[in-house]
């Protein structure tokens, strides 16, 4: 019943983030929430604290990825809850098509109804791809 509940909340805070809107993800992180996004791409290292990864969060958005969960697990007590969250993400481009997909794991830890610490894991090589293209778009329109 717990992951239930929670893959219903973490399926309508990517919902609000598709739409370009990361305030409901936001909400649900501490003030000095740790973020990890391993890696050498642009999306890394992370954030370290949550004005850090409301930018974070922001340029995800405003890049329009899709993100979906396919799985949710939440465990623990409400003082030290685990949560894992596997499933998928992509871009498409109306010129170039699909430019981004990945699968991706988001392993994290809740104290009280607020994200502490939570780390992604994807294909690091799909997201250096999709740097490429990021940089190749920017460079085409001038930026």
């Amino acid at each position: 019943m717990l992951s239930w509940l929670a893959k219903q909340m973490i399926a309508r805070n990517m919902k609000s983030m598709r739409a370009g809107d990361p305030g409901p993800t936001l909400a649900m992180d501490a003030d000095d929430v740790k973020f990890t996004f391993p890696g050498k791409s642009s999306f890394a290292p992370g954030a370290s604290n949550k004005r850090e990864l409301e930018q974070w969060l922001n340029r995800f958005a405003s890049l329009g990825l899709q993100i979906y969960p396919d799985e949710v697990i939440l465990k623990g007590f409400p003082w030290r809850q685990t949560i894992c969250v596997r499933g998928y993400i992509h871009l498409d481009d109306p010129q170039d098509g699909r430019v981004y997909d990945n699968r991706y794991v988001i392993w994290g830890h809740i104290a009280w109804g607020k994200l502490r610490e939570y780390e992604v894991y994807e294909d690091t090589e799909e997201s250096s791809r999709f740097d490429g293209y990021l940089a190749r778009r920017e460079a085409a329109s001038g930026g």
